[in-house]
């Protein structure tokens, strides 16, 4: 937990007065917060004397943030370290959905499956990659994947697997490019991450050379 944490509070900034300021002043960041907490508890395997005490804390802590952000980010969602929400409002994280590490969630967001029940843990939720760009007002549904280090344009509505690198847009989403998310999500060591490294590569490798054009 409190390594996903630090990675989360290092998305804030540059330098630490930066994150600490955004820590504290941005309630998107205090719903991140609480997630990590609720699924600490949530996966941690407490004995019963313990875990009564910690879930009745972390409902309260997810009821907070729920009415205080409009965020909701299920403890069942499995979310990866570096989470980064810039805004407040109405953002959904369904439980089943999956999302890598250094991910940027806008406000309006909703990641999720596309019905109720058990089949929401098994085949109906999203899975996102890492690096990931959810632009305002978008929605991933259903049990689609999409690739590493793309990025969900504005008001979007993804209903198909999008491809590592893919920059999609509209109402279904359509393939726009393939530059990725290069210039909209930072992090620290990010020109050393051999993975981030790997990805631009393919990108660089995919855009048509000067003499072509």
């Amino acid at each position: 937990m409190f390594e996903h944490i630090r990675r989360d509070f290092c998305r804030c900034g540059e330098s630490f007065r930066e994150r600490l300021r955004e820590m504290f002043l941005n309630p998107g960041m205090w719903a991140v917060a609480g997630y990590r907490y609720r699924r600490w508890v949530y996966t941690s395997g407490f004995p019963g004397w313990l875990r009564w005490p910690l879930t009745t804390a972390a409902i309260i802590a997810q009821l907070a943030a729920e009415v205080a952000t409009g965020i909701q980010l299920s403890a069942a969602a499995e979310i990866g370290p570096g989470l980064y929400i810039p805004h407040t409002g109405t953002t959904v994280v369904g439980s089943g959905s999956m999302i890598g590490k250094d991910c940027t969630l806008c406000h309006g967001v909703t990641v999720g499956h596309r019905g109720g029940g058990r089949d929401a843990f098994r085949t109906g939720s999203p899975a996102i990659g890492n690096r990931v760009y959810v632009g305002p007002g978008s929605a991933v549904i259903g049990p689609i994947r999409v690739g590493s280090d793309a990025v969900i344009g504005v008001g979007s509505v993804v209903t198909r697997s999008v491809p590592p690198l893919g920059v999609v847009a509209g109402n279904p989403a359509r393939v726009l490019s393939h530059r990725g998310s290069f210039d909209l999500i930072r992090y620290p060591g990010m020109t050393e991450d051999p993975d981030r490294q790997a990805a631009f590569s393919l990108r660089r490798e995919s855009e048509p050379s000067p003499s072509a054009s």
